[in-house]
């Protein structure tokens, strides 16, 4: 039994900050990862995870980080993503949203008929297949964790939790190399570089000037933001226990904070058009990245690589042909529907992020494309809510789709 080396809260949240420097470091260092738009988060997270793991086979030693803050800081991105929607721009983005919202539900049939096609051939029940698809790639850490019992006991899939959370580890890692490369040759190879006298937008959702002078971050910026982030966060919270006390709905948290920022900037700058609201302000826009990279940076690390030793053959060979059927869709199907554009290339690196890991990992694998090449405003907008709002509901009836049909 190895030995347990637990850090603790305080020390892990200050020790993120410091790796997502060395990833810093490392893509001004490393062309590779500069040229093909690897998120910072992302190669100073899996140097430490590798670390760990050399670490757990040398000394016989589990290192273990507290992560208590990281759901907090999931709750302030998403929170902020619905704080700067507004209803108009939703309107805006109504084709591209349906658009991509249909995209995504073809692909989840498509990924789990990938699983359970190559599980059904190995002798394999269908539920292992479905730990290669949408169980666990689409729907993450969270998904496998919740449906691994179920399948264990009503299924037959025997060790369905670990190995679910094997498989999610293995696809956040897959999602996270795979988006920039894939957002690369769409723009370089492709043609989808954006055009030379296009019109400058904000990295996300515009950036537009506040009463307080400008586009500057301020003492008073920041607090309102936060204050704000932290008014809709507690309104999440408690609406999502009120929908599964009342309802049996049980969304996740992050889900409901999202849509509670919504509500808010579109109806209380309304009802108080005097207030002074944070939403696509500079500080705010400073909290969600703060907020993201740290979180981000927090999954990577943690990452206990030691544990994907526990997959079999047949779900390694799963992993591969989803990888390779994820890349292929962006490529063949997803580019050309939503546009053959810049737009469409930025959405192409951020479905990689969450088709195969999550969106946290989508918008991280946006962002390194837009900061290498432009901002990309659309595709920051639908992304998100097709991600955030559809995919968990939709899954449910999938998952339950392949398992009892």
């Amino acid at each position: 039994m190895p030995e347990s080396l637990s850090i603790n809260e305080f020390a892990s949240f200050n020790l993120a900050i410091l790796v997502y420097f060395l990833g810093v470091r490392l893509n001004k260092k490393i062309p590779f990862l500069n040229r093909f738009n690897i998120p910072e988060p992302v190669s100073g997270g899996l140097l430490v995870a590798f670390v760990a793991l050399l670490i757990y086979l040398g000394f016989d030693k589990e290192i273990g980080f507290s992560l208590k803050s990281r759901d907090y800081l999931l709750f302030c991105f998403f929170t902020a993503i619905g704080l700067n929607a507004r209803f108009s721009d939703l309107a805006k983005g109504g084709k591209p949203l349906l658009l991509l919202l249909f995209l995504t539900v073809g692909y989840m049939l498509l990924q789990n008929i990938v699983g359970t096609g190559i599980a059904l051939a190995m002798g394999l029940p269908t539920g292992f297949g479905l730990l290669g698809g949408t169980v666990s790639l689409v729907g993450g850490h969270g998904t496998a964790i919740a449906w691994g019992p179920k399948l264990v006991a009503d299924y037959g899939v025997p060790g369905a939790v670990e190995i679910g959370a094997a498989t999610a580890t293995l696809g956040l890692i897959a999602a996270s190399l795979l988006g920039g490369p894939v957002g690369n040759y769409l723009i370089e190879k492709r043609g989808a570089k954006p055009a030379a006298d296009r019109p400058e937008e904000a990295p996300m959702i515009g950036i537009e000037s506040d009463r307080e002078g400008g586009t500057s971050v301020t003492h008073t910026g920041l607090m309102r933001s936060l204050l704000v982030l932290n008014i809709a966060i507690g309104l999440g919270v408690w609406l999502q226990e009120a929908l599964k006390t009342w309802f049996g709905l049980d969304l996740p948290v992050f889900v409901v904070c999202l849509f509670c920022g919504i509500v808010l900037s579109n109806t209380v700058p309304a009802l108080f058009p005097k207030m002074t609201w944070p939403a696509r302000s500079r500080s705010l826009a400073v909290l969600s990245d703060l907020a993201l990279g740290i979180f981000l940076t927090m999954s990577l690390m943690s990452l206990q690589l030691w544990t994907l030793a526990g997959l079999a053959g047949p779900m390694m060979l799963i992993l591969a042909a989803q990888i390779l059927v994820a890349g292929l869709f962006i490529v063949v199907v997803l580019f050309p529907v939503m546009g053959r554009d810049y737009n469409a290339a930025v959405l192409g690196a951020g479905f990689a992020g969450f088709s195969l890991g999550a969106t946290p990992t989508a918008i991280a694998n946006m962002t390194a494309v837009s900061k290498h090449y432009g901002p990309a405003t659309q595709a920051f907008l639908v992304l998100p809510l097709v991600s955030a709002f559809f995919v968990d509901l939709a899954n449910a009836v999938i998952i339950l789709l392949f398992l009892d049909g």
